[in-house]
């Protein structure tokens, strides 16, 4: 029981990390080159996708889609890094009150299988609903193929049938 017990607390904080990992609290986005060209990511280099699914400026991914997607959330005004513009940064409140960072009024995500800087192993996935794409500096989607790391491109995966919404 007590190995049970902390099994579930290991696992606990596991989650808790990585949801702190999408948390900070004062967001910066910032553009870097990737074999797609120039990308929106975050202060460490992760890449920031925008969900077509989303409408109106407002998030559509919740639950399981948010576990693999996660929001980019701030607790404050977004600030724009080197390359980001700061007319298009923005906030928008979530079902739970907290706030995703916005640009170009597109709530932003990180992809869970972007383990590294630069990777955009989330390019053209349609998953929940929608297709996920990368973000240019101008706002708008980008769309090409994966790359699993910077300097190699893949193509993007099929679609999962596994994680409808």
């Amino acid at each position: 029981m007590k190995r049970r017990t902390a099994l579930v607390a290991a696992l606990l904080l596991l989650v808790a990390a990585a949801t702190a990992v999408a948390a900070v609290g004062h967001a910066k986005v910032q553009v870097t080159t990737t074999p797609l060209g120039k990308v929106l990511v975050d202060t460490r280099g992760h890449t920031l996708y925008l969900f077509e699914a989303d409408k109106g400026g407002k998030s559509s991914c919740y639950g399981r889609c948010a576990a693999l997607w996660p929001p980019y959330l701030t607790a404050s005004k977004p600030a724009a890094g080197p390359g980001a513009k700061t007319p298009l940064l923005g906030t928008t409140k979530r079902k739970d009150g907290k706030l995703q960072v916005t640009y170009n009024h597109h709530p932003l995500y990180f992809f869970a299988s972007d383990k590294k800087a630069g990777q955009t192993t989330g390019e053209g996935i349609d998953h929940f609903g929608g297709e996920w794409y990368v973000v240019s500096a101008a706002g708008k989607k980008i769309e090409g193929t994966s790359s699993s790391s910077p300097g190699s491109t893949t193509p993007a995966p099929p679609p999962d049938p596994g994680y409808g919404p």
